[in-house]
């Protein structure tokens, strides 16, 4: 497996901390996913690679749903969690330790959906990655995409909840970089890394991609319920959502 440096920090970080984050994260577990699953739509008898599949929520949520999944990792510590889980609930996941950007032993064209949640804009390699997501999508098939959205959490991005309302503040879009830092209540440095929404775009043309679909969800009423946090969403994007399919394909 390659190793570059994100394989090298997801395996550094403390499995406990992060399984616990994941798990109990609004923005994720209200928001994210609820949004994501819902635009997924039906997925009975599909085969979905969930990439980066982390501690593997969505995994076993589509495997609930009826989908044939593969989730797929750098780190061996989450995917003994995924599978331990799945083995444990009896839901129809394989594991793959690999790096995104090379996907061995899995063939051309075996998969209805790829997912890429929330990890799209943290791998090193954006074009090699997306070239094997072209790979082992099949010619009908869709990715489902969700990131940080790029114009309002660039590095230094400030977001603050002042008495009259949400306000960000952002200095330096242009600029692609990476950084570490660290996720309340993970004590392990995580790299971040900032691409342009018009990086993401050309990396997606470049490797025979068409963007179908952008969104910037307002959240629900129900979402609103849920956590106070998210009423956030309501004024600034903190997430974008794009959907793609291979060129060539009506």
């Amino acid at each position: 497996m390659k190793n570059d440096s994100s394989t090298e920090c997801w395996n550094k970080v403390e499995l406990e901390e992060y399984i616990a984050k994941a798990q109990n994260n609004d923005f994720r577990m209200y928001y994210i996913m609820t949004y994501t699953l819902k635009a997924i739509g039906d997925v009975r008898d599909k085969h979905i690679l969930d990439l980066g599949c982390g501690e593997g929520g969505y995994a076993r949520a589509l495997a609930d749903m009826g989908a044939v999944v593969t989730a797929v990792d750098c780190s061996e510590a989450l995917l003994d969690y995924v599978a331990d889980r799945a083995m444990k609930e009896g839901a129809d996941i394989k594991t793959l330790r690999r790096n995104a950007n090379e996907l061995t032993d899995i063939q051309d064209g075996v998969f209805d959906i790829v997912l890429c949640s929330m990890m799209l804009m943290d791998v090193e390699d954006l074009d090699g990655t997306l070239k094997e997501i072209h790979r082992v999508l099949k010619q009908n098939g869709k990715v489902f995409i969700s990131i940080l959205h790029p114009c309002y959490k660039p590095k230094e991005s400030k977001w603050k909840l002042e008495e009259d309302g949400l306000k960000v503040a952002v200095k330096d879009y242009f600029n692609p970089t990476e950084w570490t830092d660290r996720i309340n209540g993970v004590n392990t440095p995580l790299i971040y890394r900032h691409r342009t929404l018009s990086n993401y775009i050309k990396a997606f043309n470049g490797n025979d991609f068409i963007l179908t679909d952008m969104n910037e969800p307002i959240p629900t009423k129900e979402q609103l319920r849920s956590s106070s946090r998210i009423e956030w969403l309501c004024k600034i994007p903190m997430y974008l959502f794009m959907e793609l399919k291979k060129k060539g394909w009506e």
